[in-house]
């Protein structure tokens, strides 16, 4: 028997500074699309400079979905990313238009287009503590160097300042003495999936980096962070250890000269687009990979095109 055939998904990605933004609200207009976030920053409200959140001019543009949908003292977990992605996908094609999952953040990219499906180990409120004393003692960055001596797989996929989830891996891996990479399952694809990839050079790559961390301070990221702190959020959400934030609470705190905390933001950056190349390797041939420049968009929608009509 036929089996219906799935809904298509179109997901647009690359690393941090690549250009996906612009790129993909074109795509957007030209096929009738919506936007999905597949970014874990433009969760927040609030945090707009330091995240380089689309401008309200940019959301106007195109329906998007999952940005600004928490506030920073929230956490949004991967699973609640899921759900919400999976809803938003599912409202769009009822609309008769396209869904463009678009963002930087592989794990929750692979985890919607795979069907990855949470560990089940029921949490364990002692251990949890425990494990975030002894995070809050030697670093989250040490609590993470822990996890990676047990699971680098884990690890690999973890930013290292990200105590709550580092202390998550730990503790389905302690709880349960499996490697919390080796219990992620997955279930069958909800989609048929087209995945467009967006590169740049890495020394391009990286003076864009550094040309919107001066950009934003110059459109006022310390205001923006000065004012999340004086509305009673802690420094030490985990929200506010984004990249950015963490480095201008440091300035306004006295810390670090501006200059350093700039200097420090786009070192951190560099090393997390590093990271990024671990979830979008250019040899994954499930990827369609497009150069930056000159301007791929004809190509790319040409691809998409080809691919809707199977």
């Amino acid at each position: 028997m036929n089996q219906p055939a799935l809904p298509p998904l179109i997901v647009i990605l690359g690393p941090t500074g690549v250009g996906k933004t612009e790129l993909s609200l074109r795509l957007a207009e030209r096929l009738d699309g919506e936007i999905v976030s597949a970014d874990s920053r433009l969760f927040y409200r609030g945090m707009n400079i330091g995240t380089a959140k689309p401008s309200p001019e940019e959301l106007r543009r195109v329906p998007h979905h999952l940005i600004d949908v928490a506030d920073p003292d929230e956490v949004w977990s991967l699973a609640m990313f899921q759900e919400s992605a999976r809803k938003a996908i599912a409202e769009i094609h009822a609309r008769g238009r396209l869904p463009l999952l678009v963002g930087g953040t592989g794990q929750y990219i692979r985890a919607v287009v795979e069907g990855w499906q949470a560990p089940a180990v029921k949490p364990d409120p002692r251990l949890r503590l425990a494990l975030t004393a002894w995070g809050e003692q030697i670093g989250a960055e040490g609590l993470h160097a822990r996890l990676a001596a047990l699971d680098p797989a884990a690890a690999a996929g973890i930013d290292p300042r990200n105590l709550r989830r580092t202390v998550r891996a730990l503790e389905v891996t302690l709880a349960s003495g499996r490697r919390f990479s080796l219990q992620r399952a997955r279930a069958p694809s909800s989609y048929r999936a087209l995945s467009l990839g967006l590169r740049r050079s890495r020394a391009e790559l990286y003076a864009r980096i550094d040309a919107r961390v001066e950009a934003m301070f110059a459109s006022g990221l310390a205001g923006e962070v000065s004012d999340l702190l004086a509305r009673g959020y802690s420094p030490d959400l985990p929200a506010l250890s984004a990249i950015g934030y963490r480095e201008t609470i440091a300035y306004l705190q006295g810390r670090m000269s501006q200059e350093q905390a700039i200097l420090e933001i786009k070192r951190a950056t560099r090393v997390f687009v590093r990271r990024q190349a671990n979830w979008f390797k250019q040899e994954d041939a499930r990827i369609q990979w497009f150069d930056a420049d000159p301007d791929p968009i004809d190509q790319m929608e040409a691809s998409i095109r080809a691919f809707l009509a199977g």
